[in-house]
C-alpha cells in the first residue's frame, strides 16, 4: 500500500472545507479540516496544504456552487452566482497552479457521486444518483459513468415538486422546488422550529419525505438511474425519512415505466450512502483520479 500513487483532494462546503491525502479510502495519509471563510483566506489556506503535498500524482477539487464548468470559459473554474455570500465570482484556478499535476474540478455532489461509484453503494453500476438532504439539496446524477454536464451541471434539488398542502416553499428562488420544501431551512421555515427540536413523529416528516421521493420519481423518469443514494445530515439524523421515501416513491410512480420493477427491488434502488460522511473528501480524491 505504501507504493500506491497519492492523490491531494479538495472539498469546499458551505461551512467547512477539508483538504485530503490518500491513495483511497484505505490509505488515508492526511486530512485537515479548516472553517470557510473568505474567499482570499480560505483559497490561501488550502494553498498551504497543497504546497506540503508535493508528492500527489493530481488534485481533485470539489465544491460547493453553482460553478462554471466548462474549459473554453473566460471564467472556468469559478462561482458565477453562488448563495454564499462574498463568494460570487471566486476563482477555484488558484488552487489548481499550486501543484504541477493534472487537476479536475466539479460540485462537491457529484464528487461524492463518483466516490460512491468507486468505493461505495453504487459499485458496479453504470448509472446512479446521489442525494445529499441538508442546508441544502444537492444531486449527483450519474450517466453512463459520468456527472450530467450540458449547458451548466445539474442543479436538480431545485426541481419544482411541490407540496400535498399546498405550502409555497421557502427557496428565494423558486418556492417549493424540492430545496425549498425539504431542506433544513425550509423544515424550519414550515415549522417555526429547528429541524434537531422535533420528534421522529411529527408530520413534517412525511411532507419532506414526499418532496424527496417526487424528487426521486423524476430523477427516475430523465436520468434512469439503477440505485439512488440519499445520504446528508438530515436522512442521517433522520433514518425513518429512507422508508418513507421508498413508500412515497412507490406510490408516485403509479406502476408506470420502470415502477414495477423499482418497487420489487425498492430497499436497494433506494438507500443511504455506504460511505457516508465520508463520500465528500473521498469525492474529491476520485475527481483527481479522473484526471489521470
Amino acid at each position: 500500500m505504501s507504493g500506491s500513487p497519492l492523490y491531494a483532494g479538495l472539498e469546499l462546503g458551505g461551512t467547512k472545507c477539508i483538504a485530503i491525502l490518500a491513495a483511497g479510502p484505505d490509505d488515508i495519509r492526511e486530512q485537515v479540516e479548516l472553517p470557510t471563510l473568505a474567499p482570499a483566506e480560505t483559497l490561501d489556506a488550502l494553498a498551504a496544504i497543497l504546497r506540503g503535498w508535493e508528492t500527489a500524482r493530481a488534485l481533485g477539487i470539489a465544491s460547493f456552487g453553482p460553478l462554471d464548468l466548462d474549459p473554453a470559459s473566460p471564467t472556468y473554474g469559478s462561482m458565477p452566482n453562488t448563495p454564499k455570500p462574498g463568494w460570487t465570482g471566486a476563482s477555484l484556478l488558484p488552487l489548481t497552479r499550486v501543484l504541477d499535476v493534472p487537476f479536475a474540478i466539479d460540485t462537491d455532489v457529484n464528487g461524492a457521486a463518483l466516490a460512491e461509484g468507486r468505493w461505495g453503494g453504487a459499485q458496479g453500476l453504470t448509472s446512479w444518483s446521489y442525494i445529499t438532504v441538508g442546508t441544502g439539496i444537492g444531486v449527483g446524477p450519474i450517466v453512463s459513468g459520468a456527472p450530467v454536464r450540458g449547458l451548466g451541471h445539474a442543479e436538480a434539488g431545485h426541481m419544482h415538486v411541490g407540496s400535498s398542502d399546498s405550502w409555497p416553499g421557502a427557496c428565494p428562488f423558486h418556492g417549493d422546488c424540492a430545496e425549498g420544501l425539504a431542506s433544513g431551512p425550509a423544515i424550519e421555515a414550515r415549522t417555526g422550529k429547528a429541524g434537531g427540536s422535533l420528534s421522529d413523529g411529527d408530520p413534517v416528516w412525511n411532507l419532506v419525505a414526499e418532496a424527496l421521493a417526487r424528487l426521486c420519481h423524476n430523477l427516475v423518469l430523465t436520468t434512469c438511474p439503477e440505485r439512488i443514494l440519499i445520504g446528508g445530515g438530515i436522512p442521517t439524523k433522520r433514518p425513518q425519512l429512507i422508508g418513507l421515501i421508498r413508500s412515497a416513491l412507490i406510490a408516485s410512480l403509479a406502476g408506470y415505466a420502470t415502477g414495477p420493477q423499482i418497487a420489487t427491488m425498492i430497499d436497494s434502488f433506494v438507500q443511504p450512502p455506504r460511505l457516508g460522511a465520508r463520500a465528500g473528501p473521498l469525492g474529491a480524491i476520485a475527481l483527481a483520479q479522473t484526471a489521470i
